[in-house]
């Protein structure tokens, strides 16, 4: 089992930046993939970023692409999401999720991700 805990969500005003954070423990060796997924009210929960757990391999929404960075410390466990020039449209509870991995693997489909946080709300005032 691996556990994940988002931080750093809240209130910003549009085109700002906040920084979210979680925390994986538990058997993190069994993890190949990180994402970030993201629910706003009566929408479908949709994929925002994603890096692989060893190596270098990210993977961004066009909705998000140029504005957000997703970023990782192995030594520490952490994934992070650096989130600049926000929109209203980005107001969602964000979600951390790990995957294990499995044949085909794919990146941008929440189903494939095994393990999720409690999700951390990000409200962008406009």
């Amino acid at each position: 089992q691996v556990q994940l805990v988002e931080s750093g969500g809240g209130l910003v005003q549009a085109g700002g930046s906040l920084t979210l954070s979680c925390a994986a423990s538990g058997r993190t060796f069994s993890i190949y993939y990180m994402g970030w997924f993201r629910q706003a009210p009566g929408k479908e929960r949709e994929f925002v970023a994603a890096i692989r757990w060893s190596g270098i391999a990210t993977t961004y929404a066009d909705s998000v692409k140029g504005r957000f960075t997703i970023s990782r410390n192995n030594a520490k466990n952490t994934v992070g999401l650096q989130m600049n020039a926000l929109k209203a449209d980005d107001t969602a509870v964000y979600y951390c999720a790990a995957a294990n991995g499995r044949s085909p693997f794919r990146v941008l489909v929440a189903s494939d991700y095994d393990y999720w946080g409690q999700g951390t709300q990000v409200t962008v005032s406009s």
